[in-house]
């Protein structure tokens, strides 16, 4: 895939003024960014529920009283919204992810990704190239399945196309903060989907280890792929890749790999499911 365009219908949204187009619809599910602080704030209170509620992570005193998970890279960011259209209107957000560019980032406090993974090799390697961080994903408990995953999908590839990006980049997570649960899935990892040396970014924080430490032994490979958290495997099988190390993050309780994934590698099958208009779910 070399060549960047866009379904006919999100240039025909751009170009009579609305800024944020429906960007695919599945039924009565559609995506798109939100439109407003009011949902700015409704897609925070999601993350609330499913990260600190559900998830356990830590959080402060305001965001306790508002429910809401928020941070400093929120107001730099484009927050991509799945919405079902059947219930109450300001029940509606039923999924979100975070979307910050290069350009917000030099604006803001930088990649959210660098506060675990010191970014500056991937930068300069990447300089001139149009780069995509995708964070903060939840999806409401009822709608975790690979309709609204393949609707929020649709919504980044249709934001790719757009915005002629090059590489997307973020954190991808595994519940817990012991490494050991995980082992057999960091080798994995370690064998088959390890960044370029001269893309591999180094960790920032001292809580980190590397993720090849076993290479000799006799896994199984697709039990190990298996284990893997679904969001992760559904970067892998896109054609992403991942660093040597891994952090642990006790905030979210949580260890954390950086994703990154060039474009130009995205899987054909990937492209002809979605459409290399983004035109497959378009609304």
């Amino acid at each position: 895939m070399k060549k960047h365009c866009s379904s006919p219908s999100i240039k025909r949204a751009l170009q009579s003024g609305c800024q944020t187009p429906v960007l695919g619809k599945i039924g009565n599910l559609e995506t798109r960014f939100a439109r407003n602080t009011a949902e700015i704030h409704a897609a925070q209170s999601l993350r609330y529920q499913v990260f600190c509620e559900e998830m356990g992570a830590l959080t402060d005193a305001v965001s306790r009283v508002q429910k809401r998970e928020r941070d400093i890279y929120d107001p730099y960011c484009r927050h991509l919204l799945a919405l079902d259209n059947s219930l109450p209107e300001n029940q509606q957000i039923i999924g979100t992810y975070r979307l910050m560019t290069g350009v917000s980032a030099r604006q803001g406090a930088g990649f959210y990704s660098a506060q675990e993974f010191h970014l500056g090799k991937l930068l300069s390697q990447k300089a001139g190239r149009n780069i995509l961080e995708l964070g903060r994903s939840c999806i409401a408990k009822p709608y975790r399945n690979r309709r609204t995953i393949e609707l929020m999908w649709q919504g980044i590839w249709a934001n790719v196309l757009e915005e002629k990006v090059d590489y997307l980049i973020g954190c991808a997570s595994f519940p817990g903060t012991d490494p050991e649960e995980w082992r057999k899935g960091f080798n994995w990892l370690s064998r088959y989907a390890a960044l370029d040396a001269e893309l591999d970014c180094a960790p920032v924080s001292q809580r980190s280890f590397c993720l090849a430490t076993d290479f000799e032994s006799q896994h199984n490979d697709i039990r190990a792929f298996a284990s893997l958290p679904p969001l992760l495997k559904g970067y892998l099988r896109v054609g992403a890749k991942v660093s040597s190390h891994a952090v642990i993050d006790p905030h979210f309780d949580t260890i954390d790999v950086l994703v990154v994934l060039d474009v130009t590698d995205i899987a054909a099958r990937f492209i002809s499911h979605f459409g290399a208009d983004a035109s497959r779910f378009a609304a």
